[in-house]
């Protein structure tokens, strides 16, 4: 097993770069899901496993709701991390990208959301302050000394997600072996968890819509992706 350092250096600029635009600067929605995690692969060379993973991921958290003051799930982090991690599984193999790569990274990383949700939590006092201190000089009329507190403010969710997505990224070079030496029936069911994973979000995102006939919304939706991708991997198969 060889680590690509660049590549883990790659995950974690691009993980830190989100979460910035995600709370404190431009948020042109380039922190959801599907685009995070997209990115992740164009920048780590591996296309297919940043969008699949992305496409699963924007679904599942579409349908998520921030009831009152509670802080949800950081979709980002869980984006950026598990693509990252399906990228250099997909790299340290060798070989192409599979469904069952894609699974076995979304069980392992998909629980990064929650620890980016602790992340915010911690993080949030320390922006609460250097807001009020960037305040005070706005008004004060120093508007240099303003602007440069409040960068300095975006500099510990770069630092924090930047380096959790690089982690991720090791992490998935010795993730590899483990899923080389799994029975190859686990594998294929590996294969074969990841289009019944993506009905369940279809199915969530649907629901999370709040439309009239959403139940059936979702009963098709979860149909659609299901054959679709049954569909491809046996064609798959076929060539």
């Amino acid at each position: 097993m060889s680590v690509v350092w660049t590549q883990v250096a790659l995950a974690g600029v691009w993980g830190g770069l989100v979460a910035v635009e995600r709370k404190a600067f431009l948020q042109a929605m380039m922190s959801r899901p599907l685009v995070a995690a997209t990115v992740m692969g164009l920048l780590l060379d591996d296309v297919t496993s940043g969008l699949s993973v992305g496409l699963l991921l924007e679904l599942f958290f579409l349908g998520t709701a921030n009831l009152g003051a509670s802080l949800p799930e950081n979709d980002t982090l869980a984006a950026t991390a598990t693509s990252a991690a399906a990228c250099t599984i997909t790299q340290a193999s060798g070989a192409p990208s599979t469904p069952a790569i894609w699974s076995l990274a979304v069980l392992l990383f998909i629980g990064m959301g929650r620890v980016g949700r602790r992340g915010d939590r911690l993080l949030e006092g320390y922006s609460a302050r250097l807001a009020r201190v960037a305040l005070a000089s706005a008004e004060a009329g120093n508007l240099t000394r303003a602007m440069r507190q409040n960068l300095w403010g975006m500099w510990p969710h770069f630092t924090l997600y930047g380096v959790l997505t690089a982690l991720c990224a090791l992490a998935g070079y010795f993730v590899e072996p483990v899923l080389q030496a799994l029975p190859v029936a686990l594998t294929r069911g590996l294969a074969w968890a990841f289009p019944a994973m993506a009905s369940v979000a279809a199915a969530i995102a649907a629901q999370g819509s709040h439309a009239r006939k959403a139940p059936l919304y979702a009963a098709l939706g979860a149909a659609a992706v299901t054959v679709a991708i049954v569909l491809y991997l046996l064609q798959e198969r076929g060539t």
